[in-house]
């Protein structure tokens, strides 16, 4: 099984930590968000240096504030630093964070996206673009010595899915159960990428997970942490898809044994990377991810 980990820190001394941490203990990649606290791809290129093997991913960076010439030339330069170790995951949001707190418009999210991709992918691998797009333009160059990073897309239906089989290196999932994988998400993306005569796309699940013993005070901390999910449309379609009521459902959580056959399972749908997303109290977190290299 590859074995990724994620996690975030208000300060990048925390996640520098959190990094070497997974880097000892074999884990192939550490995932960070870009949400509300470090700017992700800043706070890689300031750890990259620390570790020598581990590859470093966002997940996700979201595109609507961040041009795409601007990002890759982030991009390149993480990837210059790391030594060819950055994967990047990028991904739309949601409509309140795009429109409520950065007051863009989130209409056409999918021809943003093609646009996005577009321009992106020209760059990272070419160094120049010319395009006028319905939503995005660019023209110019960059040009900053390093190789092309893999771009994962966060990507949950069908009509997405199918452009970034055509376009990107892969997808990159949250709240999505494993029959989901298997039904939905690994036969449209893997479609898609045939058809384009593309490489077979990666994809990237990450799964909230905690080794314990007392399961109900585990599924207090799933019901806190990850039950706002439920309300967000694109994760409730998944949701539905698995036959979730809950989001905080999609969580797994028992013995090393329940939590390593709950993953298993991801690889089994098509999963290509699975990513130990770890929940709970802190000390029952450092356990998890010490128990979970195991399986490395």
């Amino acid at each position: 099984m590859e074995l990724g980990i994620f996690g975030s820190a208000k300060t990048v001394t925390e996640l520098k930590e959190q990094v070497e941490t997974a880097n000892a203990l074999g884990y192939g990649t550490f995932w960070t968000p870009q949400v509300f606290n470090l700017d992700a791809l800043t706070a890689l290129a300031v750890i990259a240096d620390s570790v020598d093997r581990i590859r470093l991913g966002t997940s996700v960076v979201p595109t609507y504030p961040r041009h795409p010439m601007m990002l890759a030339q982030q991009a390149l330069t993480v990837n210059q630093v790391s030594g060819g170790r950055l994967d990047l995951g990028v991904g739309l949001s949601h409509k309140p964070v795009v429109e409520g707190m950065w007051g863009i418009s989130f209409d056409g999210p999918v021809g943003h996206m093609s646009d996005y991709l577009t321009i992106l992918m020209a760059l990272l691998h070419d160094g120049m673009i010319s395009y006028a797009g319905k939503h995005l333009t660019s023209r110019g160059g960059i040009d900053v010595p390093a190789d092309p990073p893999p771009v994962l897309v966060a990507a949950l239906g069908p009509q997405m899915l199918k452009l970034v089989g055509k376009t990107a290196d892969g997808t990159s999932t949250w709240m999505t159960g494993p029959e989901t994988i298997r039904t939905h998400v690994s036969p449209v993306i893997n479609e898609a990428a045939e058809s384009a005569e593309r490489p077979p796309p990666q994809v990237i699940t990450a799964v909230p997970v905690c080794i314990t013993s007392d399961k109900e005070t585990a599924e207090e901390s799933a019901r806190r942490d990850f039950g706002f999910y439920g309300d967000l449309p694109s994760y409730r379609a998944m949701l539905d898809r698995e036959g979730l009521e809950n989001s905080w459902d999609i969580a797994l959580s028992g013995s090393f044994e329940e939590v390593a056959e709950g993953l298993e399972k991801y690889v089994e749908a098509g999963a290509t990377q699975v990513v130990a997303a770890v929940y709970g109290p802190q000390e029952l977190q450092k356990e998890t991810i010490s128990q979970l290299a195991k399986l490395l």
